[in-house]
């Protein structure tokens, strides 16, 4: 495989895992947003990518690409607080369906993912 090949499928790496950065990164500033632009709280988003692929499967690349970011659909969290601005009318609160101990691991995840890219990058070099 020749070095041109190796940099670009490491540069796809390194540019999927910093959208999914940004993406852990917004679901963990908004963990607390009840409201969010549609009116409810904020859900979750997690990156789906699609690979390329590459020489050894047959053609393409080899590289990594996010085909899309969704929305999770799992339940928001709800709790009790009569006092809470957006609770309704029995006092309940929706959360968001964010689970910080998740996003703490996908963000060792993907700055794992980050620097293997980078590592192939540097070995490549030489």
């Amino acid at each position: 495989m020749d070095i041109e090949k190796i940099f670009n499928i490491s540069a796809s790496g390194l540019e999927a895992q910093r959208v999914r950065m940004n993406i852990i990164s917004g679901n963990l500033a908004n963990a607390q947003s009840t409201r969010s632009a549609d009116g409810g709280p904020y859900r979750r988003k997690d990156v789906v990518f699609s690979e390329v692929l590459g020489e050894f499967t047959g053609g393409g690349s080899g590289e990594v690409r996010v085909s899309e970011v969704i929305e999770d659909q799992r339940p928001f969290q709800v709790i009790y607080d009569p006092q809470h601005p957006d609770a309704n009318k029995d006092g309940y609160v929706q959360l968001p369906n964010v689970n910080l101990l998740e996003e703490m691991v996908n963000m060792m995840s993907a700055s794992r993912s980050y620097e293997a890219n980078v590592t192939a990058i540097n070995s490549a070099k030489g």
